[in-house]
């Protein structure tokens, strides 16, 4: 969806020492520059108790999918427990309505007990939203590409693009244990229910949506179906920070088994994997740093309905791919890489930028193999530090790709 988006702080509770104070006195952030303009002087917030911990962007936008929306992005943050030995949690909620008839909400968590002892991640989500369609695998150009892109949506109509209309509820929990230090072993659920699919485009006798071709040659219902499962997972984490991380490294492994006696149509294994690695470029200003990511997703056996293909924004932000729309790339199976090079603008952190590259590939289950087709893209940033004691961030990037495809990517907190 198109977002234009607005500043504004809420309260929600108090935030445990997780940066040194000396640290958070030289920053300012959002809500001491509000606070400056109110008042007519310098404002500095060195009082983390009064500090809120919670921060909102409302949004407004246009597309022709989705019609006009409003809606709301929020992120809150906690350290249950010894800030030294325990890594800061992570609330993340949002929610929209349009014009259309369409409305979305979700809520996510990453939370860490005490010491680290439990990691304990997932989120629900249901609604009534609309996904564009352009095909399965990566390679392949579509009439109107070129077509500039608001925060992963294309602000114009595209005839080789179909889109689908579809509710659907969402439900994933999965609890890690702690084995030894950054070291975590868990496992969890994941219930994703599609219902009321209806394709725009499918008129007449003959079906030219991709959607609807995918699901009746794999034997899925054309109507809805659910793609319920079990996951076994490990994980290592020794990030400094979930938001915004300075240093250290995130890796996880995911194996996800869809069974039919959960209520799936099909008996699914797939595989998906993610690190990411962060290089402080200078000890006296960690936050100039270059990062790293990687994302994949494997089916190993089986087959998967088509809504529940991996590709362009499949990560659980959904900020997979800048430079191109939401589901412009996808495949049974789908690999994607990105490095970003983050650096601060002003002394005090409230400005910094971004310069990153990524590319990514996707296969289908005829022709076109993992690999075979690389999307790259490209681009740069601006970060406005919105709240110092979460260290979450507004994120502006200009992104350009194949095919013409540029756009303008927002978002609440770093990409990765």
């Amino acid at each position: 969806m198109a977002y234009m988006v607005i500043l504004c702080t809420g309260r929600l509770f108090a935030q445990d020492k997780q940066d040194s104070q000396d640290v958070l006195n030289k920053q300012t952030d959002a809500k001491d520059v509000i606070s400056s303009f109110f008042s007519g002087r310098h404002h500095l917030d060195t009082n983390q108790k009064s500090h809120s911990n919670f921060s909102t962007l409302p949004s407004a936008g246009f597309n022709p999918s989705v019609g006009l929306a409003v809606g709301v992005t929020s992120t809150g943050g906690k350290t249950f427990g010894d800030p030294k030995t325990t890594t800061f949690s992570v609330v993340n909620a949002n929610a929209y309505i349009s014009t259309k008839g369409l409305a979305s909400l979700e809520a996510k968590n990453n939370i860490f007990t005490n010491g680290d002892k439990l990691n304990i991640q997932g989120g629900i989500q249901f609604g009534k939203t609309v996904a564009l369609d352009y095909g399965v695998g990566t390679g392949h150009k579509v009439q109107g590409d070129g077509t500039f892109a608001l925060n992963d949506l294309p602000l114009a109509n595209n005839a080789d693009v179909f889109p689908i209309q579809y509710t659907y509820v969402k439900f994933t929990e999965r609890v890690y244990f702690k084995l030894m230090d950054h070291i975590y072993a868990g496992g969890g659920v994941i219930f994703d229910v599609y219902s009321n699919i209806d394709d725009e485009r499918k008129v007449g006798p003959k079906v030219n949506t991709h959607n609807y071709r995918y699901s009746v040659l794999n034997h899925f219902p054309t109507m809805g179906y659910s793609a319920n499962g079990l996951l076994f997972n490990i994980e290592y984490n020794s990030r400094d920070h979930i938001n915004r991380p300075e240093h250290g490294m995130y890796a996880d492994v995911v194996l996800r088994s869809n069974e039919r006696w959960l209520g799936s149509e099909h008996e699914t294994w797939q595989l998906k994997t993610e690190f990411r690695k962060y290089w402080s470029l200078s000890k006296t200003n960690p936050a100039h740093l270059l990062a790293f990511w990687y994302w994949g997703s494997f089916l190993l056996n089986g087959t998967l309905p088509y809504l529940e293909l991996p590709g362009t924004g499949s990560d659980a932000a959904n900020r997979i791919g800048r430079a191109y729309t939401i589901g412009r790339f996808k495949g049974t199976s789908f690999i994607y890489s990105e490095a970003e090079y983050r650096y601060p603008i002003t002394a005090n952190k409230l400005l910094s930028g971004v310069a990153f590259v990524n590319i990514e590939s996707a296969s289908n289950s005829k022709n076109i193999n993992l690999t075979e087709f690389i999307e790259p893209g490209e681009g740069v940033g601006l970060r406005l530090l919105f709240n110092k004691y979460t260290r979450s961030n507004l994120c502006i990037d200009y992104g350009m790709g194949n095919y013409g495809s540029k756009g303008i990517f927002l978002g609440l907190n770093e990409v990765f």
